[in-house]
């Protein structure tokens, strides 16, 4: 019985090189451009979310149209500009996410593959250790530290196949 293999990807050194060259320089883009904040600062802060984009777009019109009820201390070609910032930023953010997105799945499904190819060699050694077959005993007393401080349980036995 074989194992379904859905992923089986090779990035040639060029690619690999080329990707983290053009991230590296989208960093470097940014960087005068982004804040940190300290998580302390992120938890005080109003957020605009989403539902507030509308809001914030329908006051710039507002102070331009109806100025008579802009408070004396509102700066309004600061409002403009934080608010160009954001729509700016969140386009950006939307392309990273998707980017983010793919990575994360992509890294997940070749961990899986790799780990339960990994669990059912893990298995066959441990097996084969309980046989003493020569060789055996000293890559599972290896392979099995990555199980040991767990608790009660014991290593995952390979799922089954399909």
């Amino acid at each position: 019985m074989t194992v379904e293999n859905r992923v089986s990807i090779v990035i040639p050194p060029a690619v690999k090189q080329s990707v983290l060259q053009k991230l590296t320089e989208v960093d470097e883009l940014l960087k005068p451009f982004l804040i940190a904040l300290k998580p302390e600062e992120r938890k005080v802060l109003p957020k605009m979310a989403d539902g507030s984009l509308p809001f914030v777009s329908k006051t710039l019109g507002y102070v331009k149209t109806d100025p008579q009820f802009v408070p004396a201390y509102l700066n309004i070609p600061e409002l403009e500009i934080d608010f160009n910032a954001v729509l700016d930023l969140t386009e950006f953010t939307h392309l990273c996410y998707k980017l983010r997105d793919g990575l994360k799945d992509t890294i997940t499904l070749s961990g899986s593959e790799a780990y339960v190819a990994s669990l059912s060699y893990y298995n066959s050694v441990k097996n084969a250790a309980k046989m003493n077959v020569p060789g055996a005993k000293a890559i599972y007393e290896d392979l099995k530290k990555r199980f040991e401080n767990q608790g009660p349980g014991k290593p995952p036995e390979t799922p089954p196949q399909q």
